[in-house]
């Protein structure tokens, strides 16, 4: 009897270690999946909020036309936005979805536009086109307190890209911007930027004018091959998650004399062909989402 009692002992031992190694790597899997159960639950109550945000009286009615093309409910539901988060927007231009989104996040979460600052722009073009967007971007907000007095504007050096404390933010959105990153050579730490202020689990929204396939790095059309902008950020350390064609647009063909910016809302097109760019509308456009691993 001793014997065996011992043998047994013996083999607790031996296998405690293993099992201690089991639990560890259980209890950060336990732990997400807890998180994801816990998203689930709270997305009636997120979706509500949404609908309201959208509806608000505050948007601008020009801005409330284009929902047809943007579809800013189904785009945010997609990228998983909750009002307890964390969301970094860059390069909110004239506040777009600033006005969907700084209203959501102000009781429980926190908005923050990422905009250039003016004073990191070596030409003189530049410093005055991104003061403006910056002057203007703040007086839209001063202009609202209700709906955007939590509403953070926080400068970046484009150059130099960084968005807040390393591991931050929950929800990093951009959209219709990564042409621009890309003629101006800066998409690689744009991306690298996104990476770090988001914490592990974080995700990253990306909406972009899509091309028929790749384009060159000299391209000026405003648009952008899917499977570049995957790349890139994947290149970053990204993994992609999830696609969606909610901002599809199959009358878009893509080959306009003077780009995407041919099309609405830019219409820089003879005054004559107004009807024929209505009747195709806005951008065909991707959207991708992608996860910071944990």
């Amino acid at each position: 009897m001793e014997r065996n009692r011992t043998a047994r002992l013996l083999l607790l031992a031996a296998l405690l270690p293993g099992l201690a190694v089991v639990a560890h790597a259980q209890k950060p899997a336990a732990k997400a999946k807890a998180a994801d159960s816990a998203a689930k639950s709270a997305e009636p109550a997120a979706n509500a909020a949404l609908k309201k945000v959208i509806a608000g009286s505050w948007r601008d009615p020009k801005n409330v036309a284009r929902d047809v093309y943007r579809h800013p409910l189904e785009t945010l539901q997609f990228f998983g936005v909750r009002p307890d988060q964390t969301v970094i927007e860059i390069t909110p231009g004239g506040g777009w979805y600033a006005e969907i989104l700084a209203p959501y996040l102000s009781e429980r979460g926190r908005y923050v536009a990422a905009v250039v600052d003016p004073d990191t722009q070596s030409e003189d073009g530049a410093r005055k086109y991104y003061a403006k967007s910056k002057t203007n971007l703040e007086t839209k907000f001063a202009g609202a307190p209700a709906q955007f007095d939590k509403a953070v504007v926080a400068a970046y050096d484009s150059y130099k890209p960084a968005f807040g404390p390393a591991a931050s933010a929950d929800v990093v959105l951009t959209f219709r911007n990564v042409h621009n990153w890309r003629s101006a050579d800066q998409a690689e730490g744009m991306f690298k930027g996104f990476f770090d202020v988001l914490k592990p689990g974080g995700t990253l929204g990306v909406v972009e004018h899509r091309a028929k396939t790749d384009v060159p790095a000299n391209d000026k059309s405003g648009y952008v091959g899917q499977a570049q902008v995957i790349a890139m950020a994947e290149a970053a350390g990204f993994k992609l998650e999830a696609k969606s064609e909610v901002n599809a647009n199959p009358r878009d063909t893509k080959d306009y004399p003077n780009g995407v910016w041919t099309l609405p809302p830019s219409n820089d097109h003879a005054a004559a062909d107004a009807a024929k760019y209505k009747a195709i509308g806005e951008s065909d456009r991707m959207t991708l989402r992608f996860r910071k691993p944990r």
